[in-house]
């Protein structure tokens, strides 16, 4: 029987993830066409990252993959629950599902501000991926990448030396704005090797179990 899923205007479902071991609810993320198909054909659970905009499997970088086991589909066709057997820990923070902060009654609510969490360290990651690719004329960062590794670690260098001494003047908007200026040039130093924001975040994770 054929099933005419309902994807959204970006192409995306929604897709629930449950342990087939325990029952919790391990993660929510979305899926296109491609992750669903790559998923049914693979066995293991694949995304769409919209911070990213590319296609992942999970646990590509921690090893922590979803053995998928069944997939539903909700009765309007618009939302995924995928039943799987996680091997280690679904979050990256090193928790067993991403659902494990308690809202309280207590707890005020208030929206984050925008670029406030690690979404604008991985959509400034798909932009440099983007320009490494493409290499679009004008382009400071396709410049960095036409000049080789050496120009993209010899600004590493240049914009560590002046974010130190910005620490060392106690300046603090001048310390913000460098060390902008190292972490973006640490994401260029990251695209070159194909090393996502995401193995960094789980490395630092690691550092707070």
């Amino acid at each position: 029987m054929d099933v005419e899923l309902k994807f959204d205007s970006q192409g995306l479902i929604p897709a629930i993830v449950q342990s087939v071991a325990d029952g919790r609810v391990l993660m929510f993320a979305f899926m296109n066409a491609d992750a669903l198909r790559l998923t049914r054909e693979t066995g293991f659970a694949h995304f769409w990252s919209r911070s990213r905009g590319k296609l992942w499997k999970k646990g590509e970088t921690s090893g922590n993959t979803l053995a998928v086991k069944r997939i539903y589909h909700d009765c309007d066709n618009d939302a995924l629950l995928v039943f799987v057997m996680p091997a280690g820990p679904t979050c990256h923070t090193g928790n067993g599902t991403c659902f494990f902060p308690e809202l309280k009654a207590e707890d005020g609510v208030s929206p984050a501000a925008p670029g406030a969490d690690a979404a604008i360290i991985s959509r400034v990651y798909q932009v440099i991926q983007q320009r490494k690719s493409q290499r679009p004329e004008g382009s400071y960062v396709a410049s960095l990448f036409n000049k080789g590794e050496n120009a993209i670690l010899k600004k590493m260098g240049e914009e560590s030396t002046e974010f130190v001494m910005a620490c060392q003047k106690k300046n603090a908007s001048e310390a913000a704005n460098e060390a902008a200026d190292l972490w973006f040039h640490s994401l260029v130093a990251l695209a070159s090797i194909d090393v996502p924001p995401d193995a960094v975040f789980a490395e630092l994770a690691k550092r707070f179990k």
